[in-house]
């Protein structure tokens, strides 16, 4: 199936009727990334019974503000799923803050029952210093916009809402930032930065989330 933004149908699943009914799944990448990220994560949760969706927000690069990519979630969930359909989130890396956008700012609050981000800069990356693309300057220490995402993140706590980690991430730095401080937050010891969405034990961990209930 192409994974871009034409990319609303989801792959059918030939689990039984009572494993189909899950809710559906929206993930969103992070920087320099497409779709394509999520190809492991979404087979694993599909072979589970879920139906996935994905999109490739433009430009993946950082020169679009993260307020501009986090309207472009909203048009895709607008087209893709039925009006004030339930649905969970998934936002790794610079695709947890563009979540965090349309959660907190857009509307995801009252649609959005699970929340989960992966290794996403909550509290900002050092990296991001070396660059003035506006998206890039965004995830910087301090910034305006996560600062003021934070000032209200108790708000997450009206859905459930996780945040996964790993203390070996070299693109958060400090890797703690990716603890946003509500909700459950779960430690991954997981090499790299992306195999967090591809190591076995990161897949199981997300679908584990994406099952809880309260």
């Amino acid at each position: 199936m192409p994974e871009d933004n034409a990319a609303i149908i989801p792959s059918v699943s030939h689990e039984p009727l009572t494993e189909r009914r899950k809710t559906p799944v929206v993930l969103v990448h992070g920087i320099w990334n497409t779709a394509a990220i999520f190809n492991p994560l979404r087979a694993h949760l599909e072979k589970a019974g879920w139906s996935v969706y994905t999109l490739s927000m433009v430009p993946n690069n950082g020169d679009a503000p993260i307020e501009v990519l986090a309207e472009q979630v909203a048009s895709f969930v607008a087209r893709a799923l039925p009006a004030r359909q339930p649905f969970d989130l998934v936002g790794f890396s610079m695709g947890g803050l563009v979540s965090r956008y349309y959660v907190q700012r857009l509307g995801g609050l009252s649609q959005v029952e699970r929340f989960i981000t992966v290794s996403a800069p909550h509290y900002g990356t050092v990296l991001a210093l070396g660059s003035y693309r506006p998206g890039v300057r965004q995830m910087r220490p301090g910034s305006p916009l996560i600062t003021s995402l934070n000032r209200d993140k108790q708000c997450l706590q009206k859905l459930q809402f996780f945040s996964f980690w790993t203390p070996f991430d070299l693109l958060i730095l400090p890797a703690w930032s990716s603890q946003l401080g509500v909700g459950t937050c779960q430690r991954l010891d997981i090499p790299t930065h992306n195999r967090m969405i591809q190591d076995s034990s990161g897949l199981r961990a997300i679908a584990q989330a994406l099952s809880s209930s309260r």
